[in-house]
């Protein structure tokens, strides 16, 4: 006799508790299906072949730590059973989640999906691993890392990048950090793909051609859902003779195997400022230009102009309010032409970085075909969960321009496979993200800055505590930076943290979990932090709403 029950499943609380639950019951003698639709659903289908007591099949769930009760059981004729088991061969095409793109969205994604029994195709056109390990994060901050060993300690061993002479080894920092890039690109993507068979990765180009339909270099696929994680790339602004002169991009600066001795960079975000002080701690003359009057001009402004200063101070050169115009290469030089707040102004330099933002890649993917509509920037359109305007497209990661940060492409990849597969509605929640730039000082913040909250309408109270006041600073003899808490004046609760320190980025994760879960400032101020930590000056800043911290005795509040 075959049959189909449905379990009530009790204790699911995550992903992997429905996998425990979906293997707990497939290894029951005589099971052929199980399909467990995610752990919120709190349900198991199972059909059967042979006779099965739905007693084995509760004793299997509880044995893995779960409980069960049954729900429901019918009887399916023979035919009805061989055309649910058989009419779709497991061949090559036929895949619930075809992923598009094999970088950090991409995998999550993927990931994500085969927790809820999705056989996954995974895609990718070029290296994989996509931005983060190959060109953005990993060499970026292996060099920041390298240069600050070589800037504070003036000449000091790094892995031996200096010459017997003492002096930079340049070549050899770069050897390096490719050496590491290919390290964690074969541990963290290739290594890790094998130990997932349910997923196939598949190296080719991908294009939509409507509805589920996908071509792969010609290739018909008709997966059930698609995931669009195609990430971005560099962005240049239209600047006559820029093309023509060439230029940098944060990839190809990052490849230089001899040091210039001058550059300009386009861009005072955080890709212009981490690499601009890079250079300059390698000893380049570097000029950073931003069209914006500040630098870091998505901060709060206590944080961009105390930045500004620090870095001033190591020799670089800024300017803001900068609009470049012109752009030629002569004598094997940059020669730039353009206004400063309106007055002309011409620089020049050996090199010329241009690190003005990231666009999307939607080129060549048919998404006008394919009803996938693109926003005023460029990026693919999404709701709150992650849906396109075709209801078989989901999109995650840089592609839809939001939030460009390698944890929050995981994090909506994984949103938008669970999103799509199960046909839950969870919503993507930018609340709280983390944001770092990684100079030196590090910025890092959370939340609204001063002045987003009160465009919001909100009545703030707002406290901002220099890093001198912070016992480790003093220990460490660095004290550059503050800590600027903004919190609603009517709720206590805080809103935003913003801050400026050697190891801000090391400090900000108690202000995402105070932000996210609705920690008022009383809280933080009652919370215990351990002492002689630069983390201690979140509780400060706490207490500075109120208290005058430099009246205060060690440990005391």
């Amino acid at each position: 006799m075959t049959k189909q029950i449905e379990l009530d499943i009790q204790g699911m609380t995550c992903n992997s508790c429905a996998t425990h639950v979906q293997h707990a019951l497939s290894g029951v003698l005589g099971v052929v299906k199980v399909n467990v639709p995610g752990w919120q659903s709190g349900r198991a289908t199972v059909l059967l072949r042979e006779p099965v007591d739905s007693q084995a099949l509760i004793h299997a769930v509880e044995q893995a730590g779960y409980g069960a009760s049954m729900r429901t059981e019918n009887a399916i004729p023979e035919q009805k059973f061989i055309k649910q088991n058989q009419a779709q061969p497991h061949d090559d095409q036929q895949y619930d989640l075809m992923v598009i793109g094999g970088g950090s969205a991409g995998f999550a994604a993927a990931i994500n999906a085969i927790d809820f029994g999705a056989r996954v195709a995974l895609v990718e056109a070029n290296t994989i691993g996509g931005t983060c390990v190959n060109v953005g994060c990993v060499p970026s901050k292996t060099l920041i890392r390298a240069m600050e060993h070589y800037h504070q300690a003036g000449i000091h061993h790094f892995k031996g990048v200096e010459t017997s002479a003492g002096r930079l080894n340049w070549s050899l920092v770069i050897d390096q950090k490719e050496e590491l890039v290919n390290e964690l690109r074969q541990a963290k993507y290739i290594d890790v793909l094998k130990s997932y068979p349910e997923i196939t990765y598949i190296q080719g180009r991908a294009r939509l051609v409507g509805g589920n339909r996908v071509e792969i270099d010609g290739k018909p696929y008709a997966p059930g859902k698609i995931v669009l994680a195609t990430g971005a790339h560099p962005w240049v602004p239209d600047i006559q003779g820029l093309n023509d002169a060439g230029y940098l991009t944060s990839t190809t600066a990052m490849e230089l195997k001899e040091l210039p001795r001058s550059m300009i960079v386009l861009g005072a975000n955080a890709v212009g400022l981490e690499l601009g002080q890079v250079f300059a701690r390698a000893g380049v003359l570097v000029s950073v230009l931003e069209l914006l009057p500040r630098i870091a001009p998505f901060e709060d402004e206590e944080i961009s102009t105390a930045l500004r200063s620090y870095l001033e101070e190591e020799g670089l050169r800024i300017a803001t309010g900068v609009k470049i115009e012109q752009v030629e290469r002569k004598d094997g030089r940059y020669q730039l032409n353009g206004t400063q707040d309106g007055d002309p102004i011409s620089l020049d330099a050996e090199q010329l970085l241009v690190a003005t933002g990231r666009q999307p890649n939607t080129a060549n993917l048919g998404l006008e075909q394919a009803g996938v509509q693109l926003s005023q920037r460029g990026e693919v359109r999404v709701d709150k969960h992650m849906r396109t305007d075709n209801p078989d497209v989901y999109a995650a990661g840089d592609v839809t321009g939001r939030d460009m940060f390698v944890y929050v492409a995981a994090y909506s990849g994984g949103l938008a496979a669970e999103n799509a597969l199960n046909g839950f509605e969870k919503e993507y929640d930018a609340s709280y993200i983390p944001r770092v730039t990684f100079t030196d000082p590090q910025i890092a913040s959370a939340g609204l800055t001063e002045q987003q909250a009160r465009q919001q309408g909100k009545e703030v109270k707002v406290s901002t505590l220099s890093m001198k006041y912070v016992p480790r600073a003093l220990a460490a003899r660095d004290t550059r930076g503050l800590i600027k808490l903004v919190a609603d004046a009517a709720t206590d609760k805080l809103l935003g943290a913003h801050i400026l320190a050697p190891e801000a980025g090391e400090m900000i994760q108690n202000a995402v979990l105070a932000i996210r879960f609705d920690i008022t400032v009383e809280q933080l101020r009652n919370t215990m932090f351990p002492y002689l930590t630069n983390v201690e000056g979140i509780r400060l800043a706490a207490l500075a709403f109120n208290k005058d911290v430099s009246m205060l005795s060690c440990c005391a509040g």
